[in-house]
């Protein structure tokens, strides 16, 4: 359940405060009947001491709501005023950017904020920028380590839900949003959650891209890729960002993905030599024709609870491998999306939730 389905910023009653000396946030809660907050101080031994929060968080069923608008649109020298999203457990960082096609932070600021421990916390900072070439709004992120992807899955979703609230849009709505993997289309469906018509997926090798050679016409598929001495089948799929898919070991079993050690052998797929803008990777355990397992290893992101884009690429290379059929269930660790490859016009087409976490204010 979202707690921040609506959120009001009343100060009345007064709240009640506690202060703690080894801290440095700042959070408010409220609900229907009253108003909380809760000040922790910095101490100077932390690595960030004047990094300071204040977060708003919403029960469901309060009368009252500002709009998010009036929050965001407040202009403060050094302070941004955001949205934290989450699609499956995969957290984000919104800001409206809608004034600028220059985002409002560094991406040194952004690795701050993303810090988990001195920071607000998240998997990256998503920017609702001005469209281009046509289209209704330019997305941007920064990962949490600064770089800049191409395109986020779940980051849109996120992006699409903020957008709806921005622009107070109700119902079924869809846009047109201009990434760094071409045109994104999502459409909010009645239930609240989002389907995007992610585009087609890019095969061909040098693409991708990838360095391994092409087996089956210009892409790789089930091609073996040898990691810190175990040779592995891949799949390489690009969904406007690169994908390394695997289901198997060479001469081995079939994975079973909540046995790998993720956080040993992400990295070294990440930054293998065979792809020189690095990838992200799938690990795929398969159940049926229609229902697929996936840990993923992000690019510039690590180990998180979901990637949409990367789960876009498994049902990709499920098809491609035969191991699937062209709509299944993906289940990752934050839950499951809903993917289909049409057949019809090529596109791949990602169905999930997008949810407010709360809203805040941060010193830059």
């Amino acid at each position: 359940m979202a707690i921040a389905a609506v959120i009001s910023l009343s100060l009345a009653p007064q709240p009640c405060r506690l202060s703690l000396p080894s801290s440095a946030y700042h959070f408010r809660s409220a609900s229907a009947s009253s108003c909380q907050s809760v000040s922790f101080r910095s101490n100077p031994s932390l690595k960030n001491p004047n990094f300071r929060v204040s977060a708003f968080s919403m029960s469901i069923g309060t009368s009252k709501k500002m709009p998010l608008t009036s929050f965001l649109d407040r202009r403060e020298t050094g302070i941004l005023h955001f949205v934290k999203y989450q699609g499956l457990g995969n957290d984000f960082i919104l800001v409206d950017n809608r004034d600028s096609t220059e985002p409002r932070i560094t991406p040194e600021q952004a690795v701050k904020l993303c810090d988990r421990n001195f920071g607000i916390g998240a998997d990256g900072v998503i920017f609702a920028m001005p469209g281009v070439n046509g289209t209704d709004y330019t997305m941007r992120i920064f990962n949490s380590d600064g770089s800049e992807p191409e395109m986020c899955g779940n980051g849109v979703r996120c992006f699409a839900r903020f957008i709806a609230e921005l622009e107070s849009l109700q119902g079924r709505q869809s846009f047109t949003v201009h990434t760094g993997a071409g045109l994104i289309v999502p459409e909010i469906q009645d239930d609240g959650k989002v389907r995007v018509d992610m585009g087609e997926p890019i095969l061909k090798a040098s693409d991708v891209p990838t360095k391994l050679p092409p087996n089956k016409d210009q892409s790789v598929v089930k091609s073996e890729l040898n990691v810190d001495g175990l040779t592995w089948n891949v799949t390489c799929v690009s969904m406007g960002n690169p994908h390394c898919i695997t289901f198997s070991t060479k001469g081995g079993q079939n994975l079973q993905v909540d046995e790998l050690n993720l956080a040993e052998i992400g990295p070294k797929f990440e930054h293998h030599d065979m792809f020189p803008a690095r990838t992200n990777t799938e690990f795929v355990e398969v159940f049926s024709p229609s229902h697929l397992k996936m840990r993923v290893w992000e690019r510039g992101a690590g180990a998180t609870l979901a990637c949409g884009t990367g789960a876009c690429a498994v049902v990709v290379a499920a098809v491609l491998e035969d191991w699937a059929g062209r709509k299944c269930t993906v289940d990752l660790p934050g839950g499951p999306l809903e993917i289909e490859w049409r057949e019809a016009d090529n596109h791949v087409y990602m169905t999930g939730p997008a949810e407010v976490v709360f809203y805040g204010s941060a010193p830059l």
